[in-house]
């Protein structure tokens, strides 16, 4: 397990990444000292649709000032930056990736939210976190990287309360078989990619006593988004300064396109699915 996590954290590390995005934001002719947490949107949302699915994934939740809010798998912590600001609440976020944990730090306090945000470098799988401690759980893009989804529901359970929502949005198989091509946003192999199908997580779920609330398929809105991206990008002759290429490394656009192609052949899709822990 541990050289899996290691393999996984070596493919989401990039050197230098806060200067990296701090100077695309110079670039874009902003002044570091009144970063706003939205200006930081367009590299924060590593997950596809960004902002957009961001939104449709906590539009549906219920979340207030005094809820205890935990995103698994923060990457540089985007998500719970939005959370804290928009609701008024104290935001969690654990990641494997130390760099993306030290960047999300950096972050906050550039936006001055380090005092409503908190990361901490962990494994989904075994969280340094108390038992019932959060009401609302999140977790976008990171269940590709984790091969037993029964463990992560099992985990996931231990820390939230009774009445707790658990919010997945995730890339899952689709409706056509065939091999996924790699290098992959989330993985360069296939060793470190474990794209499951729906039932995988509904089983998985249920094991570890969840209830299943909603199940959708995000396709259609993924090929929509993509399709803007990639007109934007022949317009403009290249990527914007600032956006989710610079989390990726010099193969971005590899990583981009057998995405995009995998999409568009079926073979997987965007799915958000949310769970609730039965009141006894």
């Amino acid at each position: 397990m541990d050289s899996l996590n290691t393999q996984i954290a070596t493919h989401y590390t990039t050197g230098g990444l806060y200067d990296r995005i701090t100077s695309a934001l110079v670039e874009l002719g902003l002044d570091l000292n009144s970063i706003e947490p939205d200006d930081l949107h367009p590299v924060d949302e590593f997950h596809t649709a960004g902002i957009e699915a961001t939104d449709m994934v906590l539009e549906s939740l219920k979340i207030d000032p005094d809820s205890a809010y935990l995103d698994i798998g923060s990457g540089i912590g985007g998500t719970a930056r939005k959370v804290a600001r928009r609701y008024g609440c104290r935001a969690v976020g654990v990641d494997l990736t130390k760099a993306y944990v030290e960047t999300a730090g950096r972050l906050s306090a550039l936006v001055g939210q380090d005092d409503r945000t908190d990361y901490r470098v962990g494994s989904a799988l075994e969280m340094p976190l108390d038992d019932g401690s959060f009401d609302v759980a999140t977790m976008l893009h990171v269940g590709m990287n984790i091969a037993d989804k029964e463990v992560l529901f099992r985990e996931v359970r231990r820390v939230l309360r009774p009445d707790g929502v658990f919010a997945v949005y995730d890339v899952m198989r689709d409706t056509e078989p065939g091999d996924i091509a790699y290098p992959m946003p989330w993985s360069s192999v296939a060793e470190t990619s474990f794209v499951s199908d729906p039932s995988d997580y509904r089983d998985g779920a249920n094991a570890a006593g969840f209830a299943l609330v909603s199940d959708d398929s995000y396709r259609d809105h993924a090929r929509d988004y993509f399709a803007r991206v990639m007109a934007a990008i022949a317009k403009n002759g290249g990527p914007p300064p600032l956006g989710i290429h610079l989390l990726m490394g010099d193969t971005a656009p590899q990583k981009i396109k057998n995405y995009v192609d995998c999409l568009t052949a079926g073979l997987i899709a965007p799915r958000a699915m949310t769970f609730r822990v039965p009141v006894s």
